[in-house]
């Protein structure tokens, strides 16, 4: 098999690659070692930045999410017993749009195989090789049949746990990561959100998030212990717990939990994203807490960039946008970061026994609700920051 990029992985990084690609008439083809059903009904993220929001519109793949999604002005940051609304439509004149990362995935799918696209689905025993030459191999077997694609680079746009950053040269990457000292319990229940908007509390307990997947279905989180054992959280003890963060705010609706699990936070980079002819992109190189809800967004800005770079590449015959792409995703990444870290240490009990921290932390809340200066570097942050 022959094609100009060889892409691993079919999560929303290799398939916005795929359509950024063949948009600028380049052609290329994803494998995937999951099922089709597998990558189109896995629950992931499902908050999209507002440029996010204008490039699906704008590559033809928005029409169900301008339907089905649901677009929110701004949060609620919910303390000391009241909540604070942050306008990011007031401030910014953005927003942001609840859209599920598996829905992403269908659209994505659904018009990549209608344009004849080739999606090769569970996958073998993938390798890469010859990535540091000019003539990159992507091996592999599909149906029990040993295959091959010859391609001019490769998109490694499989996740943290595939193949594509392992294949790097020993000693090239530099490892950056931080393991922060809880996890979310989180669960999807099918009862209505307390809220429109997502609700973000700060809790002597411990931070909660009440959010949603639509407006039947809420997505809720709990900040818990990062070895916490599921089965000692029975749904009557996280409904308890998820109405005493809320607080009394917004009266809390208890329907039958869909899902429940334990997601542990970290935060980690790799240095470089980028060598020879594999380019990584999204979770394969950078991993963010969810708290400031930058994971998918990030893997779309990645992909973003490297399209723009193989344009040129193929249509200018330059390469200076290639060799710049670790730089110009970094730069995005540790922005992304930062952003996650500051949420994440102002929302969360880090120690339960330090009443320092916890008037820090409530001051700190108290300034972002009352100022506007920082209401608005949040929204910007949140919302997305510009792509160039």
């Amino acid at each position: 098999m022959r094609t100009q990029v060889g892409i691993v992985g079919a999560g929303p990084a290799g398939l916005m690659l795929a359509l950024l690609l063949r948009r600028a008439g380049i052609d290329s083809i994803i494998i995937e070692n999951r099922s089709r059903g597998y990558i189109e009904h896995r629950i992931r993220a499902g908050l999209l930045e507002q440029w996010v929001t204008d490039l699906l519109v704008e590559l033809g793949v928005g029409e169900r999410m301008r339907r089905e999604g649901m677009f929110h002005r701004g949060i609620f940051l919910n303390f000391d017993g009241e909540l604070h609304h942050v306008d990011f439509r007031n401030l910014i004149d953005k927003g942001v749009t609840i859209y599920g990362q598996q829905e992403v995935v269908k659209d994505l799918v659904d018009r990549l195989l209608a344009d004849g696209e080739q999606i090769l689905f569970e996958v073998e025993d993938v390798s890469i090789h010859d990535f540091e030459g000019g003539s990159p191999k992507i091996r592999f077997r599909h149906d029990g049949v040993a295959k091959q694609i010859e391609c001019d680079f490769i998109g490694g746009c499989d996740g943290f746990h595939g193949i594509c950053r392992p294949s790097f040269p020993p000693g090239l990457l530099q490892v950056f990561e931080r393991e922060y000292p809880f996890g979310w319990l989180g669960i999807l229940a099918e009862s209505p959100p307390p809220e429109d908007e997502l609700i973000y509390t700060y809790h002597d307990r411990g931070f909660a998030l009440f959010t949603m997947r639509s407006p039947t279905l809420a997505r809720l989180y709990l900040q818990c212990a990062p070895d916490e054992d599921i089965d000692n959280w029975p749904d009557a003890r996280i409904w308890e717990e998820l109405r005493i963060r809320l607080n009394g705010v917004r009266p809390l609706a208890e329907g039958k939990m869909l899902q429940k699990g334990i997601t542990p936070m970290r935060s980690f980079v790799v240095e470089p994203m980028q060598v020879g002819r594999l380019f990584l992109a999204g979770d394969s190189a950078h991993i963010v807490p969810p708290t400031g809800a930058k994971g998918m967004n990030l893997a779309v800005a990645d992909v973003v960039m490297l399209s723009r770079a193989l344009e040129a590449f193929y249509r200018q015959n330059r390469a200076d946008l290639l060799e710049a792409y670790s730089r110009t995703c970094l730069a995005r990444v540790w922005k992304a970061q930062r952003f996650s870290w500051w949420m994440t240490q102002m929302l969360h009990r880090f120690n339960f026994e330090e009443d320092f921290d916890m008037r820090r932390q409530l001051a700190e809340l108290d300034y972002v609700a009352s100022s506007q200066a920082a209401q608005t570097s949040l929204a910007e942050n949140y919302a997305g920051l510009p792509l160039d």
